[in-house]
């Protein structure tokens, strides 16, 4: 019994909704990172949010091909006074707690407060942590 799909394709499918999530779930995440923003500005660390949404577009031969919205997992990107990124910050699907990505290190590290994600980054940047 065959579904219509190739292995590649099932596997494609698979990778491209790794980083999908729900508008829902994008919008509850981008509330959690709010959150560490707001810590980090009171702090001198300059932060932004990147919400990444994508369209996959048909080519069915209609004048408006119709599409499909992809909406991604948004990320807080942090950078000190230099211009240079020095932690991205996701938050987990299924665990919730964020994930951070600091400079210098290929370990994404595991923190449940936000307090303690300011902190990380705030040890990251050298202006602000001497």
């Amino acid at each position: 019994m065959t579904t219509g799909h190739t292995t590649e394709e099932c596997l494609d499918a698979e990778h491209e909704d790794e980083h999908e999530v729900t508008e829902a779930t994008a919008e509850r995440h981008g509330r959690t990172l709010a959150d560490v923003q707001r810590l980090l500005k009171a702090r001198g660390i300059h932060a932004y949010t990147v919400h990444t949404v994508g369209l996959k577009l048909f080519g069915d031969g209609r004048p408006y091909p119709l599409g499909k919205r992809e909406r991604h997992a948004p990320e807080l990107v942090a950078y000190c006074d230099t211009g240079w990124a020095v932690a991205t910050v996701t938050v987990g699907r299924r665990s919730g707690c964020y994930l951070v990505s600091v400079r210098d290190s290929t370990d994404l590290q595991v923190v449940r407060n936000p307090q303690q994600v300011a902190d990380l980054i705030l040890s990251t940047c050298p202006k602000v942590a001497a």
